[in-house]
């Protein structure tokens, strides 16, 4: 091989070799970018986008304490909900019940791209110290306080103790 085109194939793997690193390094890179932005918009980041269905409050005896029950559909990032609240009423408290009790709890997750079901024989709201005795068509505001999106306010009706939501 003459003195010329070995110059040339050096300069050529040169050339090879350093197009290479380039690429490698280009490609992390974009690896790495893409990874950082599944964390900030995958399934458990980014800001929870929240709303309440199937509210209803079943009207209490003689106005007594009354169980509420909704949904918070969740199609974002993961929240917690860790206050209710009620101009209507003197406290609000939320329950777990199990098969052998029910226990009060501080707060609950609403899971990203999930929902959050308050039902009967499970999760649901307490209600006492009513300002006015409830009947039925009243409706009662609820503040849901959550650690990330702020609070919403929803208004809750008082249905017939039977009610069952989606059913006629």
């Amino acid at each position: 091989m003459s003195a010329t085109a070995g110059r040339a194939t050096l300069g050529f793997r040169r050339t090879a070799l350093t197009g290479a690193v380039l690429a490698t390094a280009l490609g992390g890179g974009a690896l790495l970018a893409a990874c950082g932005a599944g964390g900030q918009d995958g399934a458990a980041g980014g800001p929870a986008r929240l709303s309440v269905a199937d509210s209803y409050i079943p009207l209490p005896p003689a106005g007594g304490m009354a169980a509420g029950y909704l949904t918070v559909r969740n199609d974002g990032g993961q929240d917690q909900l860790v206050k209710v609240t009620s101009p209507g009423a003197e406290s609000i408290t939320m329950h777990r019940s199990t098969p052998s009790r029910m226990e009060q709890v501080g707060s609950l997750d609403v899971p990203a791209h999930g929902a959050l079901q308050f039902s009967r024989g499970g999760t649901h709201l307490m209600i006492m110290g009513w300002q006015k005795a409830p009947v039925l068509g009243d409706e009662l505001e609820l503040d849901l306080t959550f650690a990330k999106s702020g609070t919403i306010s929803v208004k809750v009706p008082v249905k017939e103790l039977t009610y069952r939501p989606g059913q006629s």
